[in-house]
C-alpha cells in the first residue's frame, strides 16, 4: 500500500536504482532480461528518457514509469510515457494512480499540453485503469518491422 499523504516517488537515475526496480519492470517487459534492461535504460537516459519509481512505505519499488518529453506538430509539447506498470502484488492499492498523477503534475511543470501513452491491445485491465483516470483513446498506433 502507498501512503496517501505523500507518496515516495523518485527518479531511478543510476544502475543500482534500475536493478532494484527490475522485478516490477519485468512484469511489463518480459522479453527483456535484467542486464538488457539496465543497459538500454542507461542508454535511453543519455537521450533524455527518465525512469521514475514509486516506493511503498517499506521502501519496496511498487510502480515504474519510463517517460520523456517530446514535441510534434500534431500534438505540441507533451510528456510521453513509454512504460507504466504497477507490481501485480500492489495493484488496486493506489500506486498506479499516484504515479500517473505525479506524471501529470510533472508534465504541467515542464510546459507540456498533454500526457500520452500507448498500451498493448492485450492489456485490458490497464485500459480500464486509463479510462477511469480520464485518459482517452485518440488514435491508433501502427508499426511494421524493418528487417535487417
Amino acid at each position: 500500500m502507498v501512503s496517501a499523504a505523500t507518496p515516495d516517488i523518485r527518479e531511478a537515475g543510476d544502475e543500482a536504482a534500475l536493478r532494484a526496480v527490475w522485478p516490477v519492470v519485468a512484469q511489463l517487459r518480459p522479453h527483456l532480461d535484467e542486464e538488457t534492461f539496465v543497459a538500454q535504460a542507461l542508454r535511453q537516459q543519455a537521450g533524455g528518457w527518465r525512469a521514475t519509481v514509486l516506493y511503498d512505505d517499506a521502501g519496496v519499488p511498487r510502480a515504474f514509469a519510463g517517460w520523456r518529453v517530446q514535441e510534434m506538430l500534431a500534438n505540441g509539447r507533451f510528456l510521453y510515457v513509454d512504460d507504466l506498470v504497477t507490481d501485480a502484488a500492489a495493484r488496486s492499492g493506489g500506486c498506479g494512480k499516484a504515479l500517473l498523477d505525479w506524471l501529470k503534475d510533472w508534465a504541467r511543470a515542464l510546459g507540456c499540453t498533454n500526457l500520452q501513452l500507448d498500451s498493448g491491445t492485450q492489456r485490458i485491465d490497464a485500459h480500464a485503469f486509463y479510462l477511469r483516470e480520464r485518459l482517452r483513446i485518440t488514435s491508433f498506433h501502427f508499426m511494421t518491422p524493418l528487417g535487417a
